[in-house]
């Protein structure tokens, strides 16, 4: 999720189910208000869900409750919608995504006496992490730029092209599957 997906998301989001989460918001600023909108672009989109997550998902809102916060939707003057968000700050007010990062993501770098780099260490490379992980496991660009929201699979490949295992030694597998030489002990010999 991008961050603002991430600080925009209810426990009534996750189908526990079917083990998908539904990304179907995200808390934004427009102007000087913080406002709940629709994913970048209006897509909302569904992902699918790892039993690990969705354990430790349960276990943060079983020690710190989801939080009804009401903000408006999409404009400051938008309709008040009220949704019972996973983080919230320890006032129960939802975050902007730089109070966020300022308050507490950098904070953990700091009591975990790790250094924080600017750009390697933002919210966003837990996309970029998700992502190589998912390419590394054999999802399809097509899938993975479904659960990221991007409305191009050609963007998806061009952005974590370099993350792609090598194929040679799989291209070397396949076809050997279908045209491989016999073995020597196979018990065929010439004539």
């Amino acid at each position: 999720m991008r961050q603002g997906e991430a600080l925009g998301l209810s426990l009534d989001d996750f189908d526990q189910e079917e083990m998908v989460v539904q990304v179907q918001r995200q808390v934004r600023i427009v102007g000087d208000t913080l406002v709940f909108a629709p994913p970048k672009r209006g897509k909302t989109r569904t992902v699918p869900l790892s039993p690990a997550v969705l354990g430790e998902i349960l276990d943060h809102e079983a020690r710190f409750p989801a939080v009804p916060v009401t903000l408006p939707w999409r404009e400051p003057a938008g309709e008040k919608v009220t949704v019972r968000l996973l983080v919230t700050s320890e006032a129960g007010r939802a975050y902007s995504g730089d109070l966020f990062h300022k308050v507490v993501w950098q904070a953990a770098f700091r009591a975990a006496e790790v250094e924080y780099r600017k750009r390697a260490d933002g919210m966003h490379a837990l996309r970029h992490f998700y992502a190589s992980v998912l390419l590394a496991q054999g999802v399809s660009i097509k899938e993975l730029a479904d659960y990221l929201g991007h409305a191009d699979p050609g963007f998806t490949l061009r952005t974590y092209t370099h993350l792609l295992p090598s194929s040679h030694e799989r291209a070397r597998l396949a076809v050997d599957g279908v045209f491989g030489r016999p073995e020597p002990d196979d018990g065929l010999q010439a004539a």
